[in-house]
């Protein structure tokens, strides 16, 4: 097998010299297997980082891809960006709810059969 290095043409998105987006044996596990990979790694990682450091920025990042979704040119006073990101917020949460309760009436359909 070839090494990405190896290869006569470079994908357009990777920096020379830096690592494959895949490794080699996440290309050959099944679903479960990188799904193991995946907790062990975040069990290793929380066993030796403090989770409240490492997600501190989590809710201003999460608020900040609503302001960019209202705004994305930056128009905005900071005041309306932030009012139509909390009701873009809002809209969002909305929308997850009535999956979900169609997902249970489904579940609870299924289960009448």
């Amino acid at each position: 097998m070839q090494r990405f290095w190896q290869l006569p043409w470079q994908p357009a998105r990777l920096i020379v010299g830096s690592v494959p987006a895949t490794p080699d044996h996440a290309r050959d596990d099944t679903a479960a297997q990188r799904s193991l990979r995946a907790r062990m790694a975040a069990y290793t990682m929380h066993a030796t980082h403090d989770s409240r450091v490492t997600t501190r920025n989590a809710p201003e990042a999460f608020l900040a891809t609503f302001e960019r979704q209202v705004d994305p040119d930056g128009r905005l006073s900071t005041c309306e960006r932030q009012r139509r990101a909390e009701a873009a917020k809002k809209a969002y949460f909305v929308g997850l709810a009535m999956k979900s309760a169609k997902a249970g009436g489904a579940r609870k359909g299924a289960a009448r059969c």
